[in-house]
C-alpha cells in the first residue's frame, strides 16, 4: 500500500509548493470548468442527449484528472472483482476537498451522483447538472428532497443508471469517518440495488477536512464486495449500516483490506 503522505510531511503543515499549486489550481479549475463545459453543450446538442453518459464518464474524468495532475495528486484505483457495467448504489466515504475530484475521475459508466443543492449555486455546476441528469438534494427542504428522488428513481430504472452517493452528507465531519444518514442506503432499498463500498484512502492526509490547499502524493480508491439490503426489517437495516461505517472506520485506521464474504 502507498502511503500518500509521511509522518514528517503531516507535521510541516503545507511548504511553498504545495500553496503554489494550490494557488494555481483555483483558476485553473474554472479555466478547466468552461471549456468542459463548451465541449459538452455542443456534444450534447449535436447529440440529442445521446451521448449523455458518455459525457458524464469522459468530460468528467478528464475534469477530475487534469485537477489530480495540478495539485501533484496521483491516483490508483483498485476495481477488485466488481463489474464496473452492474447497475448498483455506491457509497463512499467523503473527507477532502480532494473527493470531488477524485470521484468524478472513477470512470464509472452509467453514474448519476446525488450532490448538494447548493453546488447549482455555481452556473457551471447548475447547467452541467442539469444537462447529465444529476440529482441535486435540499436538505433542509424534504418535500422537494422527495420529489427529486421520485424522479430520479424514474430515469435510474429506465436507463439502467447506477447513483453514487456520499453517506457521510459533507466532508466536515469527526475524523475519521463521520455519522452515516440513511438516504444513500434508502436508495439502495428503494431502487432495489446492492451497494458497493467504495473507499477513499489518503485524500484527508493531503487535503484535510475543508482545506483548500493540497499537498502532492497518492490517493488510492477501493471498490470493496456489494452488499446487499435485501429481505432487511427495520433493526437490521441500521445493524448494516452500523457495520458499513465500522467497516469504514477501521479501514481508515488500519488500511484498505477486502472485506471477507459471511458464510
Amino acid at each position: 500500500m502507498d502511503s500518500a503522505v509521511t509522518a514528517d510531511e503531516k507535521n510541516t503543515g503545507f511548504g511553498l509548493i504545495a500553496r503554489l499549486r494550490s494557488v494555481i489550481a483555483i483558476p485553473f479549475f474554472f479555466i478547466i470548468l468552461i471549456l468542459a463545459s463548451t465541449v459538452a453543450i455542443v456534444l450534447f446538442i449535436l447529440s440529442a442527449g445521446k451521448l449523455k453518459n458518455e459525457l458524464i464518464r469522459h468530460v468528467g474524468r478528464f475534469m477530475g484528472m487534469s485537477m489530480l495532475m495540478m495539485l501533484g495528486v496521483r491516483l490508483k484505483i483498485h476495481y477488485g472483482d466488481n463489474d464496473i457495467q452492474r447497475q448498483v448504489v455506491y457509497i463512499v466515504n467523503h473527507s477532502s476537498t480532494l473527493d470531488l475530484f477524485i470521484i468524478i475521475s472513477l470512470g464509472l459508466p452509467r453514474v448519476r451522483y446525488v450532490a448538494k443543492y447548493e453546488l447549482q449555486y455555481n452556473p457551471f455546476f447548475f447547467l452541467m447538472g442539469r444537462l447529465t441528469g444529476q440529482i441535486f438534494i435540499n436538505r433542509s427542504n424534504s418535500a422537494a428532497s422527495v420529489m427529486e428522488l421520485q424522479k430520479a428513481y424514474s430515469r435510474v430504472r429506465k436507463h439502467g443508471l447506477s447513483v453514487l452517493v456520499a453517506p457521510e452528507g459533507s466532508r466536515k465531519h469527526e475524523m475519521p469517518v463521520g455519522t452515516f444518514k440513511k438516504g444513500a442506503f434508502r436508495i439502495a432499498e428503494d431502487l432495489q440495488l446492492p451497494v458497493v463500498p467504495v473507499f477513499i484512502e489518503g485524500a484527508a492526509d493531503l487535503c484535510p477536512g475543508g482545506a483548500l490547499l493540497s499537498r502532492s502524493g497518492t490517493v488510492n480508491v477501493w471498490f470493496d464486495k456489494p452488499v446487499s439490503l435485501e429481505g432487511l426489517d427495520e433493526e437490521g437495516f441500521s445493524r448494516k449500516i452500523d457495520d458499513l461505517r465500522n467497516t469504514y472506520i477501521r479501514w481508515s485506521i488500519d488500511g484498505y483490506s477486502e472485506t471477507p464474504t459471511k458464510a
